[in-house]
């Protein structure tokens, strides 16, 4: 079965929903709950050229440098004070060096079994997005408006170096 469907008792399969996934930062014991994760990218630059010798007139095109958006993560107020110090220490204007951290996306399979395991352990059914020297470039308070009774949402925008995608 691949990694991004589910396949029900009458032999039908299904693509993975959105809206179950873990996000688990290295290094920071305990995380926010996020209710939206947003900006997952790579791009390659495309180089073109053409030697003077050519006899095409069109251009050779080369793959440049790889290139990653930032990513955005959504949460509700949290008390976790692990996360909120790492966010703390990325956008303090007194700090040493950028704390970084391997962050993961995991896009979990709830359908392939109990919600309860896949929450408490990774699923051989999610589909995996590995973020390497990641920290936090920008934080965004909630929009306080008493006039409103929704949720207090804050994110953070994450920098990372390397996009890997294991699976």
């Amino acid at each position: 079965m691949p990694a991004s469907t589910y396949e029900n008792s009458d032999g039908l399969s299904y693509p993975l929903t959105k809206m179950n996934f873990l996000v688990t930062v290295n290094s920071v014991a305990g995380t926010a709950a996020f209710s939206e994760v947003t900006g997952i990218e790579a791009s390659v630059d495309v180089i073109e050229f053409r030697q003077g010798n050519a006899h095409s007139l069109s251009p050779v095109k080369v793959p440049g440098l790889v290139k990653h958006g930032n990513v955005t993560l959504k949460f509700g107020y949290t008390l976790d004070s692990a996360f909120k110090t790492w966010i703390q220490e990325c956008v303090s204007e007194v700090r040493g060096q950028m704390p970084r951290n391997d962050l993961q996306i995991e896009l979990i399979d709830i359908n392939g079994g109990a919600p309860k395991a896949a929450v408490n352990a990774s699923l051989d059914g999610s589909r995996v997005w590995l973020l390497t020297d990641a920290w936090v470039c920008k934080y965004t308070g909630p929009d306080l408006n008493a006039t409103t009774s929704e949720i207090a949402i804050e994110s953070v925008e994450i920098a990372y170096e390397e996009l890997v995608i294991p699976n």
